[in-house]
């Protein structure tokens, strides 16, 4: 079987560099991929990043290749973050608000539960936000008092407001560390706190429960409209009528409650 040979002519060298896990020569550390690759690719299969998990941040002028100076960064982000261990990744902060957003993200995904299309009004729409916000506030002040509940009075190291942000085992430095934040579910509760109000505000500027009275005001008229034709089409004797103002608010009522 004959192949047919390339022509690597128009061949260019990889974008990306060698990253500190580099074993095969550790020379090349820090230096341009040496790859040749196609010209539609920009990166070889090795250092191939999508774009949703590559670093965000730019590389800046002290970078000692200048044509990379203002570009973004080539190198993937890290787990949970939005840029490499060059560019912050590896700090402290970064590592405790990687954390965090898996936290808030878990926690959420216990808050709510999503559902299929429904047919709805503007109006029910805002009623059921609402009634559904005001749940999940209650439910999460419930969490809330659980954990504060468990402090036995101690302000010091309380729960809502100190907590664990990292846990090393293993090395020299193994152990935990504990700092000053709030605690995702006093964080969750806050921000579900503030939608209410929003949801109730928009709810009140709507004038929803004015037309929720001009509604019920239309739908009584309209059943009386009916109950009216309904006696008259069915003829009744002037004994039968004079106990229609008995029967029908009985069973009105009765249809109300």
């Amino acid at each position: 079987m004959s192949h047919k040979p390339v022509d690597r002519s128009e061949y260019h060298q990889c974008a990306g560099t060698y990253g500190s896990k580099y074993k095969k020569n550790p020379d090349l550390i820090g230096q341009q991929c040496q790859v040749q690759i196609p010209p539609d690719r920009e990166f070889c299969t090795q250092h191939f990043v999508p774009d949703e998990r590559r670093c965000t941040a730019h590389y800046s002028p002290s970078n000692p290749d200048p044509e990379k100076v203002g570009k973004r960064c080539v190198c993937w982000a890290r787990k949970n973050q939005r840029v490499c261990g060059f560019h912050g990744g590896t700090t402290r902060q970064a590592k405790a608000g990687a954390l965090r957003r898996v936290m808030e993200e878990k926690a959420r995904a216990l808050v709510n539960t999503y559902g299929r299309k429904i047919e709805t009004t503007a109006v029910e729409a805002l009623l059921d936000e609402v009634q559904w916000t005001a749940g999940h506030v209650a439910w999460l002040r419930e969490r809330v008092q659980e954990i504060e509940g468990g402090t036995g009075g101690n302000d010091t190291e309380n729960p809502l407001v100190w907590g664990r942000t990292k846990r090393k085992e293993g090395g020299e430095d193994w152990g935990e560390t504990h700092e000053a934040g709030a605690n995702v579910w006093l964080k969750l509760y806050q921000q579900e706190r503030a939608h209410l109000v929003k949801v109730c505000e928009s709810a009140i500027r709507a004038g929803i429960e004015e037309r929720r009275v001009k509604l019920a005001e239309s739908q009584g008229e309209q059943v009386a409209t009916a109950i009216r034709g309904i006696l008259d089409d069915l003829h009744l004797t002037p004994e039968q009528i004079a106990r229609v103002p008995d029967i029908v608010p009985k069973h009105l009522r009765a249809l109300i409650s």
